[in-house]
């Protein structure tokens, strides 16, 4: 099992600019909100891509699922 914060940091490993929020019930299935700069221009499917290169083999072994909401900060600060 992996803690929110094992997984946020991952991700940071991978987007250092990122500002990162993952929450999870049982250490296996979690969800996330991804805001980075590095996201501009790229659709989402390949946002997701990125995310989950992070996390590696991880996912879909120790990581069982990973919902997520990623934006660049200007998409964001347009929703929030």
């Amino acid at each position: 099992m992996y803690s929110p914060e094992a997984v946020r940091e991952l991700i940071l490993a991978a987007l250092p600019d990122a500002d990162v929020k993952i929450v999870s019930d049982d250490g296996v299935h979690f969800a996330g909100r991804i805001i980075s700069e590095d996201f501009e221009g790229k659709p989402p499917v390949k946002r997701q891509m990125m995310v989950y290169a992070a996390l590696g083999e991880l996912m879909g072994n120790e990581i069982h699922a990973l919902t997520m909401k990623t934006w660049t900060p200007d998409e964001f600060a347009s929703v929030s």
